[in-house]
């Protein structure tokens, strides 16, 4: 039987990676405004996700999750999200193409201004201040004023996202995502890559497409699927006095939904069984993703999907593996076995950034292309060798002209890390490499496809 469960029983459980305010009353003042503060999305739209989770964690879905590492407030600007959703839906259409098969589309956006630090301090010329940890929480000049953690920065997050979420709909539902303009979407300094060719030629056809059925009698200008998209946000649920504050109880169903985001998801830092992290998420009715990083086993793993998904609900839970380009296929594979025997429904995404970040020779931190690529096609491969379903891809991309990861068509490297590198947090895919990788990724969905008809017919 499980215990108990209240939106502040985390509160009495050990907990990682928050902040401490110096002042309590003004942290009470905000938490108190924010719990006034309309929801930012809905419980409708959170369900809506999870059902469209579920249909990809049977295999008729695919999830395309992407966008700022940590997104700050000094950057926030219309153009930034128009070019970051602009190319989310680039790269949808690709993998759409490749797959046949509906794609969902997640933005790591509205929401995503907190980050896990390995350290609680950071030293520079012998001065000692607390980490940077997005923000919602300090600043990241390094500045005695700006690293104290300051409630009133969650009133901003709050604002901005707000901000944001009304920029997307109004782009989602509002005519930017029609299919007729599809043509229209390439930012204009992927131009004369190759990638622009290739998804040039994707336009077309989908172009000629939308004639041919135009041609047959159906006004595709009528058909909302073709003029307006889904798009759904997500962050990670890292400082959790902001998001119990944004937690509420659904007049229709009587559950409680955190309302700052459709889909939540707790980081490989924070996943311990028995503190605050899991013990909030577990309690939420939003589809919650869970990163799976290398220190996991199997038992481990058990014990977070019967934990965060007892009741074995398809789109409840999604798994998003994160082991690094040399180990994803030794490490995954016993993982998919045991959930695979065990009848759990789960879906399963891979997340190719976090276990690939090195230090370049000039000081950059960085992500090799090449490697990014590798746990890509290394956890195609894991699924395919244990039969189970590959069914989705985590990203940390922007569509900003950023040269912050090394390799890819356009060739950046290490000494081109210091030309754009705008990054608050972890290097980022930028919209030529995003195009890129989705290419790629169509590929493996393709095969993908077509050995799991091939098993079927031979099944017959």
């Amino acid at each position: 039987m499980a215990k108990p469960w209240n939106v502040d029983s985390w509160r009495g459980l050990p907990i990682r990676h928050q902040p401490t305010y110096g002042d309590s009353t003004a942290q009470e003042s905000v938490e108190a405004q924010i719990k006034s503060f309309p929801p930012l999305v809905f419980a409708g739209e959170a369900r809506k996700l999870r059902a469209r989770l579920g249909e990809a964690a049977n295999g008729r879905a695919f999830l395309l999750q992407g966008g700022d590492c940590a997104e700050s407030f000094a950057e926030f600007h219309p153009d930034y999200i128009r070019d970051t959703f602009r190319v989310l839906l680039q790269m949808a259409v690709v993998l759409t193409f490749g797959a046949s098969l509906p794609v969902i589309k997640v933005g790591r956006m509205a929401g995503q201004f907190a980050k896990p630090r390995s350290s609680d301090t950071e030293s520079q010329d012998g001065i000692e201040l607390p980490s940077y940890r997005g923000d919602i929480i300090n600043g990241i000049e390094f500045l005695e004023t700006a690293r104290t953690p300051d409630p009133a920065r969650m009133l901003q997050a709050y604002s901005q996202s707000a901000a944001t979420l009304n920029l997307i709909r109004a782009f989602a539902q509002g005519g930017y995502a029609d299919l007729h303009q599809v043509h229209q979407w390439n930012l204009g300094f992927v131009s004369g890559s190759s990638e622009a060719e290739r998804y040039r030629d994707l336009a077309d056809r989908i172009g000629e497409s939308l004639a041919f059925m135009e041609a047959c009698g159906l006004m595709t200008e009528k058909v909302t699927e073709v003029r307006q998209t889904d798009f759904f946000t997500s962050h990670e649920a890292l400082l959790l006095s902001y998001e119990e504050m944004l937690t509420r109880i659904d007049s229709t169903s009587g559950n409680w939904y955190d309302c700052s985001a459709h889909m939540l998801w707790i980081g490989d830092r924070t996943r311990a069984l028995d503190e605050a992290h899991i013990e909030f998420m577990r309690g939420v009715e939003n589809p919650i993703g869970v990163k799976v990083g290398p220190s996991m086993t199997a038992d481990e793993l058990m014990g977070l999907i019967d934990t965060l998904n007892p009741n074995n609900d398809a789109g409840r839970l999604t798994l998003i593996s994160r082991m690094g380009a040399e180990k994803v296929y030794e490490l995954l594979r016993p993982l998919l076995a045991r959930v695979k025997t065990e009848g759990r429904t789960v879906l399963w995404a891979c997340d190719p950034m976090h276990g690939n970040t090195i230090k370049s020779s000039t000081g950059y931190k960085t992500r090799p292309f090449d490697r990014v690529v590798a746990e890509v096609r290394g956890f195609f491969n894991a699924h395919q060798a244990e039969g189970t379903y590959a069914g989705g891809v985590h990203f940390e991309m922007t569509g900003r002209d950023v040269t912050e990861c090394t390799g890819g068509a356009q060739e950046i490297t290490e000494e081109n890390l210091r030309d754009r590198y705008h990054t608050h947090c972890d290097p980022r895919l930028n919209a030529s490499q995003s195009l890129e990788l989705a290419f790629l990724i169509a590929e493996q969905l393709k095969a993908q496809r077509e050995s799991t008809s091939q098993q079927v017919i031979a099944a017959q």
